[in-house]
């Protein structure tokens, strides 16, 4: 098994810019990386905040938070000035939009790239930015679930129609579609054990951070199990995982999965491709462009 590599783009904090998202976009494209990422967050609270939800850690929210460039608009961006890379998402909050923009607008995106979009969503856990969106926290769970019904439907044949608990879409014509009819690949970002149960019983793939081998394995277990229990095959879902850290010029002693030199994360990537992992990528810390030879030596070996 191939594992494809990627990296986060640096949309977030003061070295954001437009010129430094497009180095990085260009540069990853030709040192043949197969993936640039974006990731979505509204605003930075003056006020601590609970990390991953109510009943989270509570801290002071990270500085980068207070400027964080728009996902799609910004891989709309990259699109045109890129031909092969994949663009995705990791990940959007969906409910901060309704269903039909949201599709209309990762369609066009879709178009505009040439089917090259992977779209990681999922459902938001900042209660400020469900206040600023007028959203009520109340509507995770199945409205989540509701919410990519929707998403599907758009995408799906005209004329569209929805009637849910959460969502209505009166009949009509709705485009543009995405180039794949099916729709973009759609992975849900989840950490808890419920979360990946339900990106199994939905049938969408599953990208989650990696912090220990352990609860990757068991997180993988639980999603396939859950897939096909709900009528899926497990092996056609993707796992993707994402790395927050860097990788490093010289080999280190202690070091998290996936992290140290590139001859330590080679060896990582044996294990990742054993448990079923089909897709890698780096949020690193600081400037990205240091890290582009290093995930490229990786690439070579």
């Amino acid at each position: 098994m191939s594992i494809k590599l990627g990296v986060h783009l640096p949309i977030a904090g003061p070295g954001a810019s437009p010129e430094a998202i497009a180095h990085v976009a260009e540069e990853a494209e030709r040192i043949g990386l197969d993936s640039r990422w974006s990731w979505e967050r509204l605003m930075r609270p003056t006020v601590p905040i609970a990390l991953g939800g109510p009943g989270g850690p509570v801290m002071e929210a990270p500085e980068d938070f207070a400027t964080v460039y728009d996902p799609v608009e910004t891989l709309s961006y990259v699109a045109a000035r890129t031909r092969r890379i994949i663009l995705g998402t990791s990940v959007l909050d969906a409910l901060f939009q309704s269903p039909v923009i949201l599709a209309r607008r990762l369609a066009t995106l879709d178009r505009f790239s040439g089917g090259r979009l992977v779209v990681g969503i999922g459902q938001g856990w900042m209660a400020q930015e469900f206040e600023a969106a007028g959203v009520s926290m109340r509507r995770r769970g199945a409205g989540f679930e509701e919410h990519l019904a929707a998403m599907r439907a758009v995408w799906g044949s005209d004329p569209v129609r929805f009637e849910g608990r959460f969502y209505r879409i009166p009949e009509a014509d709705i485009g543009p579609k995405p180039v794949n009819p099916a729709g973009p690949p759609l992975l849900v970002g989840a950490g808890s054990s419920v979360a990946i149960e339900r990106a199994g019983r939905l049938g969408v793939g599953l990208t989650m951070v990696i912090f220990d081998w352990d609860t990757v394995r068991a997180s993988v277990q639980t999603f396939r199990a859950a897939a096909g229990a709900a009528g899926h095959d497990p092996d056609t879902l993707p796992v993707m995982l994402q790395v927050n850290g860097n990788i490093t010029a010289e080999p280190v002693d202690q070091r998290g999965p996936l992290l140290g030199s590139p001859e330590q994360v080679a060896a990582d990537l044996d294990q990742a491709a054993r448990l079923g992992v089909e897709h890698i990528y780096w949020n690193t810390a600081g400037e990205p462009l240091r890290q582009l030879p290093l995930l490229a030596e990786l690439r070579r070996g």
